[in-house]
């Protein structure tokens, strides 16, 4: 179990959290920290940038909040911003990672196929040609990257833009028209749920908050995500403190009142309802591997 109270965000792994230069583009692959991690990556997050990481050798296991993989390349991720994400790998493995700023990644989310806000993980086939094409363009963006001196090249910004939504393709995920009042909607509606999750807005304060009606926003929330607006604030308290359970040391009544519940009944009534198990049953079992 870690020995801290929060989830470490990094800047890269091991570098401390700092403020983003506008338009912050980084490339590097796994191993060129070896020296840090050795193949271990801790649980942590990063506070305003998402990563791609596409393993192109090798393989290991993979975990995003509280799911696991056990993988081989080839096999690409795409994780947001303030998702704890981890992995350990052979020596022999390695990946390009892609790691974009949150402003950078919203200049861009109008030209993606693939959900920016969704963490997402697949596995591929070496062999088939739609992956041979994507490996192909994250070479493309690590070669461009090392020879442009000027890192918000837009050849580097197209590329990883082409990456997203082959990556959207290969997962066959429905491209929602963003454009459309609904798909726009819903996405704002997400966000604000980010922001405002932990105050515990009633589902009024969203539809005044993004100047809608109940009618539209629960409509636009059906359509994209397959889920009622009060779903989806709880499903959003419920993974903050999965996360804080999981990956810190917290106490049960400190995560409660973290997300919002300053009655630890009543957080443990929630955590129940939502997980099928109180959360401190949930925490041990998950951090000490009980079935």
């Amino acid at each position: 179990m870690m020995a801290k109270n929060d989830i470490p965000s990094f800047f890269v792994y091991g570098e401390p959290s700092r403020s983003l230069d506008v338009g912050f583009l980084h490339v590097e692959t796994v191993m060129a920290r070896r020296s840090v991690h050795f193949g271990h990556v801790a649980p942590h997050k990063h506070s305003s940038m998402g990563q791609i990481t596409y393993w192109f050798r090798g393989g290991g296991v993979y975990r995003i909040d509280d799911q696991t993989w056990n993988f081989s390349a080839p096999t690409i991720s795409f994780v947001p911003s303030n998702v704890v994400h981890a992995f350990d790998v052979g020596e022999q493995s390695d990946a390009i990672v892609v790691s974009l700023s949150d402003d950078l990644l919203g200049a861009i989310d109008p030209q993606v196929a693939l959900d920016l806000d969704t963490p997402i993980l697949l596995i591929g086939e070496a062999h088939d040609p739609g992956w041979s094409r994507l490996g192909a363009t994250l070479e493309m963006i690590a070669d461009e990257y090392r020879g442009s001196g000027c890192k918000e090249d837009k050849v580097v910004v197209g590329l990883v833009s082409v990456a997203l939504s082959m990556l959207a393709r290969l997962a066959g995920a429905r491209d929602v028209q963003m454009t459309s009042p609904a798909g726009a909607l819903s996405i704002a509606l997400r966000r604000a749920i980010d922001n405002h999750y932990k105050e515990d807005w009633p589902v009024s304060r969203y539809v005044d908050y993004l100047a809608t009606t109940p009618h539209l926003l629960d409509r636009a929330a059906r359509e994209v995500f397959g889920q009622s607006v009060k779903d989806l604030l709880l499903d959003r308290r419920l993974l903050e403190a999965k996360r804080l359970l999981k990956f810190t040391i917290r106490s049960v009544e400190d995560v409660g009142r973290e997300i919002g519940f300053e009655d630890p009944a009543y957080f443990s009534r929630f955590f129940r309802n939502r997980a099928g198990e109180a959360p401190a049953a949930w925490r041990r079992r998950q951090v000490g591997g009980e079935p």
